[in-house]
C-alpha cells in the first residue's frame, strides 16, 4: 500500500512538467552545477569563522561521504528497488529529463547531501545565522528535482533526506565533543 501511494504520488509530482521547467530541473538536479554555490559558502565560512571554518569544512565533507556512500553503498544494493525510470509497470508514464541513472533509486543521494550539509550549518551556525535555515528551501528544491527528472520516487527523497539529516546529527555530535577537547 505504501508503495501503490508513492507511486501514485511520483506520478502525480512527475507528470506536472512543463518544457520551460525541464531545463532548469536538470541544471538544478546537476551536482556540478551547485560548485559555484558551495564555494561560496566555504568562502563565507574561511571569511567568517577563519581557522575555525576548517574543521566545519570536515563535519560537512564527514556528512556529505557518509550519506552518500550509506544511500548509495548500502540502502540502494540492499533495498533494491527499481528507479521510477526503470520500473517496467510505470516506465513508460515516467517523464524522463535527462538519464535515468543507476539501477536502484532508494534512497537519495542528492537529498542525503543537500539536507546533511545544510543541517550541519543549521546545527553549527543556525541560531547566530537565521539565514542559514533558509539554505533548506534549497535542499528541498534539488530534492523535488530528482522526482521532476524521474530519478526518484517522493519516498527515495525524504529517507534520503533523513539519512542526511542524521548523519549531519551523529558528525556534529562528535566535531563538538573534538572541539571542546582542545
Amino acid at each position: 500500500m505504501l508503495n501503490q501511494l508513492d507511486t501514485e504520488l511520483f506520478l502525480a509530482l512527475n507528470g506536472a512538467h512543463a518544457t520551460w521547467l525541464d531545463h532548469a530541473m536538470y541544471w538544478i538536479s546537476d551536482q556540478e552545477f551547485w560548485y559555484p554555490f558551495y564555494a561560496l559558502i566555504l568562502a563565507w565560512l574561511f571569511w567568517r569563522f577563519k581557522k575555525k571554518a576548517i574543521g566545519v569544512v570536515l563535519a560537512c565533507v564527514a556528512t556529505i561521504a557518509l550519506g552518500d556512500q550509506f544511500t548509495s553503498s548500502v540502502l540502494k544494493p540492499w533495498v533494491a528497488r527499481l528507479r521510477p525510470c526503470h520500473e517496467p509497470s510505470i516506465e513508460r508514464m515516467v517523464h524522463v529529463v535527462w538519464e535515468c541513472g543507476g539501477q536502484y533509486g532508494f534512497a537519495s543521494s542528492h537529498a542525503a547531501n543537500t539536507f546533511g550539509f545544510v543541517m550541519v550549518l543549521t546545527i553549527l551556525f543556525g541560531k547566530e545565522h537565521p539565514w542559514i535555515k533558509w539554505l533548506f528551501v534549497w535542499a528541498a528544491l534539488v530534492s523535488y528535482s530528482r522526482i521532476y527528472v524521474g530519478a526518484h520516487y517522493p519516498l527515495d527523497v525524504l529517507t534520503g533526506a533523513a539519512v542526511g539529516i542524521l548523519f549531519a546529527f551523529l558528525v556534529t555530535l562528535i566535531y563538538k565533543k573534538l572541539s571542546v577537547q582542545r
